[in-house]
């Protein structure tokens, strides 16, 4: 049975996911549907990949919020953990591609490397389902997801698999560029990446010290890091991409 009250009763809860969230959620599917608009080439497709995972974990954290059974929400809290955090992918191999060309970086390749993510990032299920290493969502954590060390652990590393070759990657790229115009926007691309990133990990730390000062604290700067993080990106390189 699915009750419909209890985890809504704190304002600064419903501030937090249908404000704050929703507002960084509508702003990564505008974008999203910026760089689809003129053009669906791969390059588009994958760099808008980033906006849209992202997205649909806001989305499902939005679904979750009024849901007052512990098994679905901790389910679907794992759906919003993998969407949010298997966003970073799709920018390695974007910079894969940008850096070496389809051909050397090929459909094979690009899917292994998605597919692989996609099962690292599904080996949280293993966490979630043991309480010890895992998540506790419920009443006494007042519905917001509490985290246990292994599980913290293991979304740093996963998550770190990804940020560490696309930023290396995007340095990489930048090096290359001689025109100051074009080395100006990769630069905004890679503060903006960082910022989204940043917003990440805070998410982490938020919810493995469950201190509710740093709840509230990681919703504000987290809108703020999310929005300018996808503009910065966009900017800096979405424009080109829709031409």
């Amino acid at each position: 049975m699915v009750l419909y009250q209890e985890p809504l009763d704190s304002p600064m809860r419903v501030l937090t996911i249908y404000v704050a969230q929703g507002l960084a959620c509508v702003f990564l599917i505008f974008i999203a549907y910026k760089i689809l608009k003129r053009d669906r080439k791969r390059l588009n497709l994958l760099f808008s990949g980033t906006y849209i995972s992202a997205a649909v974990g806001l989305i499902i954290n939005m679904i979750y919020g009024p849901i007052a059974n512990e098994d679905v929400v901790l389910i679907l809290n794992y759906l919003t953990n993998f969407g949010i955090f298997y966003s970073p992918i799709f920018l390695v191999v974007f910079d894969l591609i940008l850096l070496k060309s389809e051909k050397v970086i090929t459909t094979t390749k690009q899917l292994a490397i998605l597919i692989g993510y996609g099962i690292l990032m599904f080996c949280m299920i293993f966490f979630v389902l043991t309480e010890d290493w895992g998540v506790t969502i419920n009443e006494e954590t007042k519905w917001s997801p509490v985290w246990e060390l292994p599980f913290f652990l293991y979304l740093v590393i996963i998550e770190s698999i990804a940020v560490g070759p696309s930023l290396y990657l995007s340095f990489q790229i930048y090096q290359k560029f001689e025109d100051d115009q074009l080395k100006k926007k990769w630069r905004y691309f890679i503060f903006g990446f960082c910022a989204f990133i940043i917003f990440m990990y805070a998410i982490f730390l938020s919810n493995f010290l469950d201190v509710s000062f740093i709840r509230t604290l990681m919703g504000g700067i987290g809108l703020i890091l999310a929005i300018l993080g996808g503009y910065l990106m966009y900017n800096g390189v979405g424009r080109q991409l829709e031409k």
